[in-house]
């Protein structure tokens, strides 16, 4: 059955860049004339990025969508006894040609969008919604469906194919399968204006977003920020033909400024209209927009049978509850409250000792003095730390430390087409030199790009026709770009940042599953951040640092002192930090959890994650608004998750300190039970074969310095 793209760490992807369109002209194409619909003749059947024009999309689209229908159709029509093999299998295959499709236009809208492409994307939305809808409401297709999971325990299936006879049955079953006509046509209905709604939001953050420009024309007014910062921001303004300075909305332009600059005044107006996006009452606001989703998604919740969204959803999570997710939460925030108001004191005391003349630090004061005091407190910064943090060096790190773990092999291969003459293209080998995965890796911002860091996939590993399909795996980020002078040098928190996409892409790659449904990231939406977060360990570790951290003049390693001073410095301001994301998942929950009207989006918020709330109140700023990876990804009831998964890999990486963190054994255990089964089974049924039992948070708050608290 097709299924919609994976995307992970923040929203599913959307759409393609083509970087040579020819005409935008709608026409009718053959299959021979249309590249998506012709055989790829491409290393590894990768696609046809070259040759692929806009017009092509819809075309394609319709084509597949005919396709699959005929695919489906066949399957509920068999005039044979509904078997694993001719309704399971089956179904889990077909719709290949619109896995193809979506994958060109589902997957890379995000990183290089255009008003024609948004066009486009609109108008394939709720067909494609409409097209899984008539499989999930096929009525011969879920009896036959229901036929086996009713003899499931007489079928002697594996635990991979038990669960995808499990995961198949529950699907239908959970959109609507049993539910009578006029109910399954509201269904459809909330289902359409859902992706519509979704797409609308993400389209209003993206060009609230890019609508803003801070140019600075006077020296004086660049006071404090670091000559890296200068020569990006001038290079910005050179790009838009105008003398001075431009600061832009995109991380690696905010988060310097913000970090940085001496000009409180312009921090305050940067942080406002970061803050501020979709929430201006003009045609990108997007507080209608939230309710809407809010109150459809209720709906279609109870119209299923279930008490609310958030219900639903946690079914089939880790979590299992909104009551547990709440508790989970509420227990962290217990030991990171008197954390986070001891440090923020700190911080304060500090700033006033610097001249800061008010009781109470602002929002658009944090970055700035954290920086300050954690210079101060342990003599590193991200100036600091940036030359040794090439970006070409950090991915050739990646590769030797997943080299020393799984013993894979990196290759670059230009003759793989790209959508962006930016992204590279790798080959992925074994030990043996056997074929393991494409590797995609897209790292610079540019307009038509949304914010954040992703990983996704263009083909899920499977087995077809007795052959392993391996997959193709891309992760996108948005670092900092080369200046005239410079190359591409990281902050640590962008080292961190790869290291995590690198870590998802090390799930996908190293699948060894038999069916789409389960393999790769197809797991539990609390377990996928576990093979992303347990990577960022390696950024700690001395021993991985020396594989990569040179100083990108000289060549010489990072010093033994700043891997001190990082090791030190990992929990500087943790108790803020871990408050911060506690009040998202907070938030999450209080739209997700119990239905109820909004009449006043800002009001709701606010009073959501009050008690997470360490700076005086601003008027004129809206989390929720652009809160994209709940409103338009996958990550609604979800958001927990981030925190739910640092259990996990904070528990799974002490193996890794207690026997060496190259150590083969370990390594072959966490890749034998969790990177290479995908959801072929429980999470924590594979979590436990690979830790012997299920984790303890007491790992995670040992790490963040936070277990000495009640």
């Amino acid at each position: 059955m097709t299924r919609p793209s994976k995307t992970l760490c923040l929203l599913l992807a959307v759409g393609i860049f083509l970087s040579h369109m020819l005409t935008k002209a709608q026409q009718t194409m053959t299959n021979s004339s249309n590249p998506l619909l012709a055989p790829f003749e491409t290393p590894h059947q990768t696609i046809p990025f070259d040759k692929i024009r806009l017009e092509h999309l819809m075309p394609a689209l319709e084509e597949a969508l005919a396709q699959g229908r005929k695919e489906i159709e066949a399957i509920a029509n068999n005039p044979q006894p509904p078997t694993f093999e001719n309704t399971i299998v089956a179904l889990d295959q077909a719709g290949e040609l619109l896995s193809i499709v979506q994958a060109v236009m589902f997957n890379l809208n995000s990183a290089e969008t255009s008003p024609e492409l948004q066009r486009i994307v609109r108008e394939a939305s709720p067909l494609i919604t409409e097209y899984q809808n008539d499989i999930l409401l096929n009525e011969k297709l879920f009896d036959r469906i229901k036929q086996l999971y009713q003899q499931r325990n007489k079928l002697s299936l594996d635990p991979e194919g038990a669960t995808l006879l499990e995961k198949t049955y529950r699907q239908f079953a959970r959109n609507g399968a049993n539910l009578p006509s006029q109910e399954k046509a509201r269904l459809r209905e909330i289902d359409k204006r859902l992706a519509e709604l979704s797409l609308r939001f993400s389209e209003n953050v993206l060009k609230e977003t890019n609508d803003f420009v801070l140019h600075i024309t006077e020296e004086k007014d660049l006071a404090g920020l670091p000559d890296f910062v200068r020569e990006a921001a001038r290079l910005a303004a050179k790009q838009r033909n105008l003398e001075g300075w431009v600061f832009t909305l995109h991380q690696p332009s905010y988060v310097p400024f913000m970090t940085y600059s001496d000009n409180r005044s312009l921090r305050k107006k940067m942080f406002m209209a970061f803050s501020s996006r979709a929430f201006k009452g003009n045609e990108n606001d997007n507080q209608a927009i939230v309710k809407e989703i809010v109150q459809l998604r209720h709906q279609r919740a109870q119209l299923l049978g279930y008490p609310s969204h958030a219900h639903f959803v946690l079914e089939e999570r880790m979590a299992g509850s909104p009551k547990r997710v709440n508790e989970f939460l509420d227990e962290l925030y217990r030991y990171a409250k008197p954390v986070a108001d001891r440090q923020m004191a700190e911080l304060l005391a500090y700033a006033q000792k610097n001249g800061f003349p008010e009781d109470r630090l602002q929002r658009w004061d944090y970055a700035y003095y954290a920086e300050k005091l954690k210079q101060e407190k342990f003599g590193i910064s991200s100036q600091v730390l940036k030359p040794y943090f090439r970006l070409e060096k950090v991915i050739e790190g990646t590769f030797a430390i997943a080299n020393k773990l799984y013993g894979l092999v990196f290759k670059e291969n230009p003759s793989i087409p790209v959508y962006h003459p930016e992204v590279k293209a790798y080959e992925v080998f074994d030990e043996q030199g056997n074929f393991v995965a494409v590797y995609y890796a897209d790292f610079f911002p540019r307009e038509g790009k949304r914010a954040g860091a992703w990983m996704t996939t263009y083909r899920d590993q499977h087995v077809r026709n007795g052959k392993d399909l391996r997959p193709h795996v891309s992760i996108v980020c948005n670092f900092t770009r080369p200046t005239e002078t410079q190359p591409s040098l990281l902050t640590f928190e962008e080292v961190t940042t790869l290291f995590h996409e690198f870590g998802h892409a090390l799930h996908g790659m190293l699948s060894r599953c038999k069916y789409q449904a389960t393999s790769g990231t197809s797991v539990y939406w609390d377990f996928v951040e576990l093979p992303s977060q347990i990577m960022e360990n390696w950024c700690y570790q001395k021993e991985a640092l020396d594989l990569f951290a040179h100083h990108y003049q000289t060549g010489e390693p990072i010093p033994q002192e700043f891997i001190e001073k990082i090791v030190a410095s990992a929990n500087f301001m943790e108790g803020y930090a871990t408050l911060r994301q506690l009040s998202f998942g907070m938030l999450d929950m209080a739209y997700h959890d119990k239905p109820q009207p909004i009449d006043d989006v800002d009001a709701f918020e606010r009073a959501a994650i009050a008690k997470t709330n360490l700076f005086p109140e601003v008027e004129g700023i809206n989390t929720s608004v652009s809160f994209s990876h709940i409103f338009a990804g996958g990550y609604s009831a979800g958001y927990y998750s981030y925190k739910w998964a640092a259990v996990l890999e904070a528990d799974a990486f002490e193996v890794f300190k207690e026997k060496g963190i190259f150590n083969k054994e370990v390594a072959n255990a966490f890749r034998e039970h969790i990177l290479s089964k995908g959801g072929s089974e429980h999470p924590m049924t594979l979590y436990k074969r690979f830790r012997g039992g299920e984790p303890s948070p007491k790992a995670l708050l040992r790490r963040s310095g936070l277990l000495a608290n009640p």
